[in-house]
């Protein structure tokens, strides 16, 4: 994992804003100690990329450790380096390894990049590929849960045990209500900021992702963001393609991957609306072949970024048992 000091003039490494503070009295630089970060507000660069379908090109990110191989599949809108402090929870027992699917952090966002998620099933392929060593351990998270086992699906074998977090996949009745909600405000969702520390308040004071641990937030505004030449940062995931994998989602019906029979773990987290992604969990365990459903009362859809260490546990686990 190749890590490099962010280009912009001032240095944090924090998320949340003290109570009642206004923009102009924030101490950014303080917050990181305050929060307990560590290693955090660096740049990570690909360890290497590898060509997907439709010429795509896909970044992979090796998270270190030296036990068989472990392949970390982000949420929509993320990017790997948003989960290395998750990583480090598990290098102790595994070789951990991340990748960008297309439209995220460093692979190809090209503006009519292909985002049916059968291609993005694709660029999991891909890296399993480059990876070896099969079958792989694997972690999903949300629609990365989805697609890791889509690509099972067409290619049985290629997983060992899957641990997948309130992954996206739907009965062929469910209403597709929240898909249509969640791309409507994807395509409204504000790009262009005037720096990090911009978007580092605006992120870590309201929802949803003020619920996220410190490293988290600031690996994902360090990652998940470009510089520009003015100074200002924008989102790599653009929002129109952030928006297109919500709606391509409609398509991912559990009958799909009913035949898999890779040992999966299906963990949900807090349900507290009708549209919450926990409330497919059942759905999933029950349609899948051999799935177990694992409930957290404590943590919601961000688990991953709100306890890594149960999680991290439970991946542990679930994976030496098979």
């Amino acid at each position: 994992m190749k890590v490099t000091p962010p280009v912009r003039a001032s240095h944090f490494d924090a998320t949340r804003a003290p109570s009642g503070a206004n923009r102009q009295a924030l101490d950014l630089s303080s917050l990181g100690t305050r929060a307990g970060c560590k290693d955090t507000g660096v740049i990570v660069e690909p360890d290497w990329t590898i060509a997907s379908t439709d010429g795509n090109t896909i970044a992979g990110y090796e998270f270190g450790g030296a036990g068989e191989p472990l392949l970390l599949v982000h949420a929509t809108g993320f990017c790997a380096p948003m989960y290395r402090a998750f990583a480090r929870e598990l290098t102790d027992t595994f070789r951990v390894v991340a990748l960008d699917v297309r439209g995220h952090g460093n692979s190809s966002a090209q503006p009519d990049v292909d985002l049916d998620w059968d291609r993005v099933a694709d660029d999991v392929v891909a890296v399993a590929n480059r990876i070896g060593d099969g079958p792989l351990h694997a972690f999903g998270h949300s629609m990365g849960g989805g697609v890791l086992a889509l690509a099972e699906h067409r290619r049985p074998g290629t997983f060992r045990s899957l641990f997948l977090y309130e992954p996206i996949a739907f009965p062929s009745d469910f209403p597709m209500t929240g898909q249509n909600l969640m791309a409507n405000a994807a395509r409204k969702r504000r790009d262009t900021f005037a720096s990090r520390e911009e978007v580092l308040y605006r992120y870590a004071t309201r929802p949803p992702l003020n619920s996220i641990r410190a490293e988290f937030l600031v690996d994902y505004i360090d990652n998940g963001f470009v510089d520009n030449t003015d100074g200002s940062v924008s989102l790599k995931c653009l929002p129109e393609n952030e928006a297109r994998i919500f709606e391509e989602a409609r398509a991912m019906k559990i009958e799909r991957v009913a035949d898999v029979a890779t040992p999966a773990i299906i963990a949900v987290g807090q349900s507290h609306e009708s549209l919450d992604p926990a409330l497919l969990g059942p759905f999933v365990a029950k349609g899948l072949a051999n799935a177990t459903l694992l409930h957290y009362d404590h943590i919601g859809h961000f688990g991953p970024f709100e306890d890594p260490v149960t999680i991290a546990q439970d991946i542990r686990k679930h994976a030496l048992s098979n």
